[in-house]
């Protein structure tokens, strides 16, 4: 197991992208923390999960984007695990419309949980990887911050600005053997994308080079490959997994 012995935070890992993360961690010997903000069931069954399998998990919930309760639940983590190695930021919501139509609240909201849920769980568990002189920072970003998306100004700008702070924090912590990447994924096959209607869903795939959607779980073999020794000396860098769509 290549992350014997190492404590991870995912953020929104109670379903989707987040779920298979958590999953893929605990699989190679991570502690997890399974954090949510709404569905308490869910983020309870992934901890079970983990567990019954013979892996270490602790489920807390905190709203990422509120400093107070991203430093709390950085606390509980080390609390549990005694320490942080392995920071995956997942977080994130959407709240779709045409500039014209955004209200403030929906721009703030989804700059918020993405971005701004970011920088308070780097600034919190990153001292922790400070001091131990290790750590290990994954920031879920997307194709849209790459390439843009019509009527998603405020996630496009979020997942942006992630790639934007990956690159700065990798030259700020880098010092301290601390890697900082993002991944940024194409369409991948959650329960989000399976509710779309069915033409929705053509289009989406007429997109992609591959002609099939991703799965979560290899997103989160990415993960887990950038959160190893192996990936050591790999930081600041962006890796898209969609099929090649930003190749087009």
């Amino acid at each position: 197991m290549v992350l014997n012995g190492k404590a991870a935070i995912v953020t929104g890992s109670s379903r989707g992208i987040g779920r298979a993360i958590a999953f893929a961690l605990a699989k190679e010997g991570a502690a997890v923390l399974v954090n949510y903000n709404s569905g308490a069931d869910a983020a309870g069954e992934v901890s079970e999960a983990i567990q019954g399998a013979g892996g270490r998990a602790l489920v807390y919930k905190a709203n990422v984007a509120d400093p107070a309760e991203a430093e709390s639940m950085v606390k509980a983590a080390q609390a549990e695990f005694g320490k942080v190695d392995i920071l995956v930021n997942n977080a994130g919501i959407t709240r779709d419309n045409l500039i014209f139509r955004m209200k403030d609240e929906d721009w703030d909201a989804v700059i918020g949980a993405n971005l701004k849920g970011a920088f308070n769980c780097i600034k919190f568990a990153g001292r922790s990887m400070f001091r131990n002189h290790f750590g290990r920072i994954i920031n879920i970003s997307s194709v849209v911050g790459i390439t843009g998306n019509s009527g998603q100004a405020n996630y496009s700008a979020a997942k942006a600005g992630l790639i934007g702070l990956t690159r700065a924090m990798a030259k700020e912590l880098g010092s301290r053997n601390i890697t900082v990447n993002a991944i940024a994924p194409g369409v991948i096959d959650t329960d989000m994308t399976r509710l779309l209607p069915e033409n929705v869903r053509e289009n989406m795939l007429a997109q992609v080079p591959l002609k099939r959607f991703g799965s979560p779980e290899e997103v989160a073999g990415l993960v887990v490959y950038l959160a190893s020794e192996a990936a050591g000396y790999i930081t600041g860098q962006t890796i898209n997994i969609d099929g090649g769509i930003v190749c087009m």
